[in-house]
């Protein structure tokens, strides 16, 4: 029994006491009719009445005026007593009596119980229930706002305020406790015996428990415990204590962290995984300090760190670096390597400034890292090549047409090619559009009224490193900076109300801090550059206009038709750019002939190489054209009984089939560029996308397969070449596709289109297409492996419906730009599980390479849910992460220590 939950129980059973034998006022309005049968059979014992308790209660007062000086009243409010069987006073024993479904109420305080009896002669207080037919039933419940205390009984010594209290039942969030005998000695001593803890909802028949023979409690200070072990299914095991000292804190506490401990192969044998130290530094910060340490000298330390502040931020902050040792020193394969990684996420509250906000999102470190740490195996982590960080801080000024303000810093990263692209910072600052010519008090309309002018600019300082090169000198002394100013001035307006008419005018000036001076070096006989730092600018412009209208077209097939019409829409698009050669930030270079050959010039720019590069050279004046298709056809429902619009529904039969090109006037040759054509076929009530790509060039290739001034057509070949196509598409399936009955419904969210190739951070995706992106160990992730319950029958035993789910990816790219006429990737991906009982999963998730056969990645997943507990079994056969582990552990988080896993790691290559 929770101790102060017993406390309150024991001051409330006082007043209960108190309040009938020296009542200030009284209910008699809760006695049941049945009472009053009851008492009429009563031996030995007067009835009740009110004139007897006020005549009781009159003879207090005038005890405690004679004998007493005046005192505070102890009730602060009405005493509610009820009970279905009786209420009787016996004067003879000096006892009072409520017998069946007895219940005392006192402010937020409730006692029910079979009988409570009251004795006046040794100050006693008594609660249990009571015995009929079905057993022993009505025993005491004491609530207290959310609390709940179960007991068999109950003693209480209002005088000396002792107690003791049989079998009681509490739960204490997750914890749910059950005591033989509870004894309050005083208000800071309480002893318990034979007490049971588990987090088993079924106290009659805990899956497991721990028992503690003795425990001295003081409130507020420290539990003391004799000998503590685990029982499972009522067998004693070995588990345990032979004494335990806790102390006690409503506040967070500093304390260390005990280790685990274990065998690792990989690692020379023996280590200590995961133990340290906790600061509770305050009520808004806090520090955990982990560590690891392996019997070949690896080593690794942690540091992760969370702060709130409640209406204004929070965040977590995570440094990990570990020391890595492959074989023992003096051995030929013996390696070494550094590894760390770098988190932080900080969230700002909304509400906390609406003009002004920060944030960040940073996740850097070692390319090597998730494939290299020996505490961190994820699968998302494992197959994610790309590291990603952004830190920014935004401001919206709202004086004269507003403002807007971003610096921001982001990264990128590479762990396959280990190369890093950094922002230190970014300056982003536009002001909003001017409508210089806006009437005050109408609408715009025109190409005048609508014309409007916008400032935007832009600033970086870029830096490109390598791992190897990360925060050294040399990094910081290739950074590439330099500042962009635009101003574009545009408007629309509509031609015969039913073409939309835009145009624009772009003016650019860019500004860069070092530039790149070109020159023939007679030595190596080549154009180098050499950098000029300074600053330096130059200007452009350029012009475009375009129009664009929509068409609809419908075919009408007739009422009496399956298909009853089908609509075309059509979105044609013509723009027209113009855009200046810039020729005089050029300069002719003079290469040497070699041998007969004569000397030739080349043009170079000394911007080239700087952060937004060096401006066209070339004049263009081109022609883009497009236009997007859509089809959709009205079907008739097969319920006849329908009418009106409600006996159709609307069936996409192409969505966004798009072509577009574009022509150069300017060019002297290769004016057309290539055509492109996309489109989105759906099938299956669109719960199968067939996603199309391609590219088409009207153009021949030469001998050496390169583009030539000729039409395909002339040379051979027919109107356009298929240069390069992509297909792709995905498809899920469950048991609830096949639910057609009546009433019963596709579950939208499960049977979510999956066709888009997205991109996945490090959790994996939400399908678990590429493998679950749980972490290897569940203890380090506990919430992920507490599924909802299974959908069952009416049998407990056996669920003849078992939920399942397949999904499928299917992707091919096909590559013939220079007549390689090859497929250059062809994969599937599949990923599913079944639940075969309301308690046993099973998933797996693989793939197949057509271009180079074999399966890639491929995991299988074991689970199984024994109530209390969780038992899984994870399997990686093939590949670089071939690994197993197994785990079997309680769910809650307060035991999480108690379990048991084993695993065989995968094999480490370091570099």
């Amino acid at each position: 029994m929770q101790p102060k939950l017993l406390d309150i129980l024991l001051f409330f059973c006082f007043c209960c006491n108190y309040s009938l034998f020296a009542q200030v006022q009284i209910d008699t309005t809760a006695t049941s009719p049945a009472s009053k049968i009851t008492n009429s059979i009563q031996k030995d014992t007067a009835s009740v009445s009110v004139e007897d308790i006020t005549k009781l209660n009159n003879e207090k007062k005038a005890d405690s005026v004679r004998k007493d000086t005046i005192k505070k009243p102890f009730l602060t409010d009405i005493v509610e007593t009820y009970a279905k069987g009786y209420k009787k006073l016996s004067k003879a024993e000096n006892k009072m009596y409520l017998f069946e479904e007895a219940k005392i109420v006192y402010e937020d305080y409730e006692l029910t119980a079979g009988i409570i009896v009251l004795n006046n002669n040794n100050n006693q207080v008594f609660a249990a229930g009571i015995i009929d037919s079905t057993g022993y039933v009505q025993t005491p419940v004491f609530k207290q706002g959310g609390n709940v205390v179960e007991p068999d009984s109950l003693f209480f010594n209002f005088k000396t305020k002792k107690a003791i209290i049989y079998n009681s039942k509490t739960k204490d969030g997750e914890l749910n406790i059950f005591s033989e005998a509870s004894k309050r000695v005083n208000d800071s001593v309480y002893y318990m015996k034979n007490a049971k803890f588990t987090t088993s909802e079924d106290l009659n028949n805990p899956e497991y428990y721990f028992l503690a023979r003795k425990i001295k409690f003081v409130p507020d200070s420290k539990i003391v415990t004799g000998l503590v072990n685990m029982y499972i299914a009522d067998v004693p095991t070995p588990i345990g204590l032979p004494f335990g000292f806790f102390p006690l804190s409503k506040k967070q506490t500093s304390g260390f962290i005990i280790p685990t401990f274990g065998d690792n192969r990989n690692r020379g044998g023996f280590f200590l995984q995961n133990g340290g130290y906790y600061f509770a530094t305050s009520d808004y910060v806090d520090l955990q300090v982990l560590g690891d340490i392996f019997a070949n000298g690896s080593y690794g330390l942690r540091f992760d760190s969370n702060y709130a502040v409640r209406y204004k931020f929070n965040g977590r902050i995570s440094f990990r670096f570990e020391r890595l040792f492959q074989e023992e020193r003096g051995f030929p394969n013996f390696s070494e390597q550094r590894i760390f990684n770098f988190r932080w996420n900080h969230n700002q509250d909304q509400k906390a400034n609406p003009s002004s906000r920060f944030s960040a999102s940073v996740n850097i470190g070692s390319s090597q890292f998730f494939r290299q740490s020996v505490n961190q195996i994820n699968t998302g982590n494992f197959l994610n090549n790309t590291l990603n960080s952004s830190v920014s801080w935004n401001k919206t000024i709202d004086a004269g047409p507003g403002m807007n303000l971003n610096i921001s810093a982001t990264h990128n990263q590479n762990t396959n090619t280990e190369l890093i692209n950094l922002t230190l910072p970014t300056l982003q600052f536009s002001i909003n559009r001017v409508f210089p010519f806006e009437p005050k008090f109408k609408s715009k309309k025109g190409a005048i009224q609508n014309i409007n002018v916008q400032y935007n600019l832009r600033g970086e300082n870029r830096i490109q490193t390598t791992d190897s090169l990360f925060l050294t000198n040399q990094m910081f002394k290739d950074a590439n900076m330099g500042l962009r100013h635009s101003i574009p001035i545009t408007t629309n307006f509509k031609i015969a109300e039913y073409f939309s008419v835009s145009t624009s005018v772009n003016y650019d000036e860019t500004w860069v801090f070092k530039t790149f001076d070109p020159r023939f070096d007679e030595n190596s006989q080549s154009i180098v550059r050499d950098t000029i730092n300074g600053f330096d600018s130059y200007r452009t412009y350029s012009a475009n206009a375009s129009i664009g209208t929509t068409v609809y077209g419908q075919f009408n097939f007739g009422d009496d038709k399956k298909i009853k019409a089908i609509r075309h829409v059509m979105r044609p698009t013509i723009g027209y750019s113009i855009n200046p050669g810039f020729d005089q930030y050029y300069e002719e270079i003079t290469v040497p002939g070699i041998g007969t050959n004569e000397d030739r010039t080349e043009l170079r720019s000394r911007f080239e190489g700087t952060l937004f590069g060096a401006p066209s050279q070339n004049f263009s004046s081109s022609m883009n054209f497009g236009i997007t298709n859509d089809f959709e056809a009205k079907v008739r429902e097969k319920d006849t009984t329908l009418v009106g619009e409600e006996a159709y529904r609307k069936v996409k039969l192409l969505n966004n089939l798009a072509i577009n090109s574009s022509y150069n006037f300017a060019a002297d040759s290769l004016n057309l560029a290539p055509i492109n054509v996309r489109g989105n076929i759906p099938l299956f009530n669109e719960k199968l996308n067939i996603n199309v790509i391609g590219a088409f060039d009207v153009y021949a290739l030469d001998s050496n397969n390169r583009r030539i001034n000729t039409l395909n057509i002339n040379n051979g070949g027919s109107i356009a070449r298929l240069t390069r196509a992509n297909i792709s598409f995905g498809y899920r399936i469950s048991d609830k596709t096949f639910a057609k009955k009546e009433g019963e419904k596709e579950d939208d969210e499960e049977e979510e289109d999956l066709s888009n190739n997205e991109t996945f951070l490090s959790g994996g995706r939400p399908d678990d297409l590429f493998g679950s992106g749980d972490p290897l160990n569940p203890g380090l992730n506990r919430n992920q492996n507490e599924k909802k319950d299974p959908k069952t029958d009416d049998s407990p035993f056996y669920n003849y419906k078992p939920p399942w789910n397949l999904n499928f990816q299917y992707a091919m790219t096909y590559n013939n730009t220079a007549r390689q006429n090859e497929i250059s990737s062809h994969s599937i991906m599949f990923s599913g599980d079944i639940e075969l009982s309301p308690r046993w999963s099973i998933g797996a998730s693989s793939g197949f390479d057509l271009v180079d056969p074999g399966f890639t990645f491929t995991q299988f997943t074991f689970n199984r849910d024994l109530k209390s507990w969780q038992m899984s079994f994870n399997w990686r056969p093939i590949g670089d992460l071939s690994s197993w582990f197994f785990f079997i552990g309680i769910k809650s988080g307060i035991f999480r220590d108690i379990k048991y896993d084993k695993n065989r790691e995968p094999d480490r290559i370091l570099n």
